[in-house]
């Protein structure tokens, strides 16, 4: 396969026709080698406009949702980052090229350490890979100017909001299937937030999601 004209495919034909045309995510995308963080095999699919199972019951987010994660939370340079399943850390590595930095959470050891090869080979060195239940957060490293959940969940949980810096965003595709939205959730101030529904998808749910104490908007 070319890999090269498959990416650029991927951009034109799946990504700018549903409206994502923010240069710097879009640039991101090229840079990036996405087929290199895909299971062996599955490189051929790296560019499909469909998840990539990753083993453990995990899954890759389709290009479309990434790009659309990309174009929501504007990362900015001096911005650190928490990301909530790791999954092949493909996620974590283009936050991290817009980030100062970013700790991304698995909750699947074998996936955490995936994860970690796939960075390191990548030359990323400002992402942090830990294992652990992500909807808990990392409250050592917070408060976090982005937070972004990498699979679905019931009801954003209270933990990760109350780790947000105000004026900080979150992501997150919340809902049961077949019915879920992203939603960009802002911080306005200590104990008020905002939630905009940017998209209606369907994904892969995170585990663990349902028992963990949620906040009502």
């Amino acid at each position: 396969m070319n890999h090269e004209q498959a990416r650029f495919n991927m951009i034109e034909q799946q990504i700018r026709p549903a409206n994502v045309l923010d240069k710097g995510s879009l640039d991101l995308l090229l840079a990036i080698p996405r087929e290199t963080f895909v299971p062996p095999a599955y490189c051929d699919m790296a560019f499909a406009d469909c998840e990539i199972p990753l083993g453990r019951g995990a899954t890759m987010l389709m290009p479309l949702i990434e790009a659309r994660v990309l174009q929501a939370v504007q990362v900015k340079k001096h911005e650190k980052v928490l990301e909530v399943g790791t999954g092949s850390g493909y996620m974590a590595a283009l936050l991290a090229a817009q980030a100062e930095q970013v700790w991304s959470i698995e909750i699947e050891p074998v996936l955490a350490e995936t994860a970690r090869v796939n960075l390191g080979r990548a030359g990323i060195g400002n992402v942090s890979v830990e294992t652990g239940d992500g909807l808990k957060g990392l409250p050592g490293h917070s408060p976090y100017d982005v937070i972004v959940i990498s699979g679905a969940l019931p009801e954003v949980p209270a933990a990760l909001l109350a780790q947000l810096k105000i004026k900080g965003r979150l992501f997150a595709i919340v809902g049961e299937a077949p019915t879920m939205a992203a939603q960009l959730v802002t911080r306005i101030d200590e104990h008020n937030y905002s939630a905009r529904t940017l998209f209606e998808t369907c994904t892969a749910g995170l585990r663990n999601a349902a028992g963990h104490r949620t906040f009502v908007f």
